[in-house]
């Protein structure tokens, strides 16, 4: 469940609300907590994956010629 609110404007930068996410879904989850490993063992073994996908494509679209105009893809 996303995290982010709109109303939240403490970190400006792009994909604010996914990096977020992304980094509460990995602090909190089994792998780091229970086991002791570090979050980017974890990913190496598949955790919040769709995330990970998701953050790529945010950051992925600030490149994207196109996107730039027509702004971000929502959230």
């Amino acid at each position: 469940m996303p995290q982010y609110y709109e109303e939240k404007e403490e970190d400006a930068r792009a994909c604010a609300g996914i990096r977020e996410d992304f980094k509460a879904c990995l602090l909190q989850h089994d792998c780091v907590v229970k086991e002791g490993k570090k979050p980017s063992e974890c990913l190496k073994e598949g955790h919040c994956r769709a995330l990970q996908v998701s953050f790529f494509e945010c950051k992925r679209s600030m490149l994207d010629t196109r996107s730039r105009f027509r702004g971000k893809k929502g959230y």
